[in-house]
């Protein structure tokens, strides 16, 4: 099991938003979480990787306990996150940005980013523009190629269709479909389209 998630509860100060989550994720698995706004996909996530603190209940991933670690020892043991909105860091470079998200592995590699470019051959021709001149779709592929570059066990990917046209959605869910092919990816997703995850 890499993760399970047992009678969780979290939220923001005193207004809960979770009660009670539980749900189990395979190594190599894709679970999809489907629904509308509001409805606490994203605190969900934000719980898991340790944003927000769980009032009740447990996580695990790979057989560790990690309900009270903060987020960067789980980012450590392998959990990525491709936040809703991309995130990107609007006045680094796309090279920079990617480097940014090797940082988890504690600077030793940098093999990872030409790896990772590899996958995403549309960002080696903007590797010295800023990330906030891409447009939106090329956002979102950064967003997801500086996650890869942490060399994550699982992602989690929040609403990454959102906004996004749709061949670059279509890029994206091929690139989801061969990590998980060729490397066993674990995925966790959560979206309001019920398509994409399907």
């Amino acid at each position: 099991m890499m993760l399970k998630v047992d009678g969780l509860a979290s939220g923001y100060g005193r207004i809960p938003i979770l009660h009670g989550i539980s749900f189990d994720v395979e190594e190599g698995e894709c679970v999809g979480v489907w629904g509308h706004n509001g409805m606490g996909k994203t605190t969900l996530l934000s719980s898991i990787l340790g944003y927000l603190p769980a009032t009740r209940g447990t996580v695990a991933f790979c057989g560790k306990d990690l309900t009270r670690s903060p987020a960067h020892v789980r980012a450590r043991q392998g959990i990525g996150l491709v936040p809703q909105g991309r995130q990107i860091f609007s006045r680094l470079t796309v090279l920079e940005n990617l480097q940014m998200g090797a940082v988890v592995l504690g600077g030793g590699e940098t093999s990872i980013v030409d790896e990772v470019l590899e996958l995403f051959p549309r960002l080696k021709n903007l590797l010295a523009r800023t990330g906030g001149l891409l447009s939106g779709g090329e956002q979102q592929l950064l967003a997801l190629a500086r996650c890869l570059c942490g060399r994550p066990k699982m992602i989690m990917l929040d609403e990454p269709t959102e906004g996004i046209q749709p061949s670059i959605n279509e890029e994206i869910a091929e690139t989801l479909a061969r990590l998980r092919k060729e490397r066993g990816l674990t995925m966790l997703l959560v979206e309001q389209r019920r398509e994409f995850i399907a």
